[in-house]
């Protein structure tokens, strides 16, 4: 008799004790097969130099000659121009420079400055010889330089630019951007003009040295 009550006990325990262990199991086994993981971050740096180059244009012949009959003569850079290309993110400043002061002259000669203080429409003073110049291009400011887009005709200076002379060894800025060229470059014409007035230009070679610097933002 007690055998016969203690099997069946038995055999319920077992059942009720498997299914403990099962029900357990299956919780704690999540658990225990659950991927661990670790985050982390690093940083990519690159570094992005701004440089600048400055292509001069070809030498520079004006035309015509001047002479008892001719008085005023032009040159310019419209097929090779100043060009400035840079990947500076501010931009750039272009300035040109004389080598001397005055500009154009040949032995103890020379042409006087067109005025310093401002630009303005090319008109040479009575009884005086003169030279100066004048620039065009998306970054010359036509306040400063006018709305010509060529350097004038049959030796006659462009009426929609305006002139000035150079200062001395001063810098004088003709064009300013404050973003990336293209890589092609932005393009600054420079014009040259000459003229006497009332009055005979010693004859000789006249020349001068015009030196362009471009400088990053």
């Amino acid at each position: 008799m007690e055998k016969d009550i203690f099997i069946p006990l038995l055999i319920g325990t077992l059942i009720l004790g498997g299914l403990i262990i099962f029900v357990g199991y299956a919780f704690v086994e999540p658990a225990e097969i659950k991927a661990v993981e670790s985050t982390a971050t690093t940083t990519v740096t690159l570094t992005v130099t701004a440089e600048i180059s400055l292509t001069p244009p070809s030498e520079i012949t004006m035309a015509p000659a001047i002479t008892a009959s001719v008085n005023s003569s032009i040159g310019g850079t419209s097929t090779s121009p100043w060009n400035v290309k840079t990947n500076s993110e501010n931009g750039y400043i272009l300035t040109l420079k004389d080598d001397s002061s005055p500009a154009l002259a040949t032995g103890t000669q020379s042409f006087a400055d067109y005025a310093t203080s401002a630009t303005s429409t090319w008109d040479v003073a009575s009884s005086t010889y003169q030279f100066g110049f004048s620039v065009f291009g998306n970054d010359s400011p036509a306040v400063t330089w006018g709305t010509g887009t060529d350097c004038g005709s049959g030796g006659t200076p462009s009426t929609t630019l305006y002139y000035r002379g150079f200062q001395g060894l001063d810098n004088i800025t003709v064009a300013t951007s404050t973003a990336v060229t293209t890589t092609s470059g932005t393009n600054t014409t420079m014009c040259v003009a000459a003229g006497q007035q009332e009055v005979y230009a010693p004859s000789g070679i006249y020349t001068t040295t015009i030196t362009g610097t471009a400088t990053t933002n």
